[in-house]
């Protein structure tokens, strides 16, 4: 069998719901409300449903890689946001080198782990 995917969308969960829909919207997203409980948030082609559910476990073990072109560009784009001031638990690394390319993270107000990575090597 061969799958012809359109999209991948994760769900993820929030602590507080209404912190979390703010922080992405700061972040660059452009929310779509589903329901009083779920949105979508996009950004092009790339979306994510967040979801007024917290469950501990699932959230502390939840990442999200977000392929980018230029992490040291969004990394910078970030630090000015002021969005590490702004919301508390949100904190960002620095730039880490790999084999396969660079990356930096950034926790979200629940604690939801997202990877900014761009590939130096092709992954396909």
């Amino acid at each position: 069998m061969k799958l012809k995917p359109k999209s991948i969308r994760p769900f993820i969960g929030s602590k507080n719901y209404t912190i979390s829909r703010q922080f992405y919207k700061d972040l660059g997203f452009e929310e779509f409300i589903i329901s009083h409980n779920m949105s979508v948030f996009s950004s092009g082609e790339f979306a994510f449903y967040l979801q007024d559910y917290y469950a501990k476990d699932w959230v502390d073990n939840t990442m999200v890689f977000l392929e980018v072109d230029d992490v040291r560009q969004h990394l910078e784009l970030l630090k000015q946001s002021g969005l590490t001031e702004k919301y508390e638990n949100v904190r960002c690394s620095e730039v880490v080198c790999n084999d396969w390319g660079n990356e930096f993270f950034l926790h979200d107000p629940s604690g939801i782990l997202w990877h900014f990575g761009e590939f130096t090597i092709k992954t396909e």
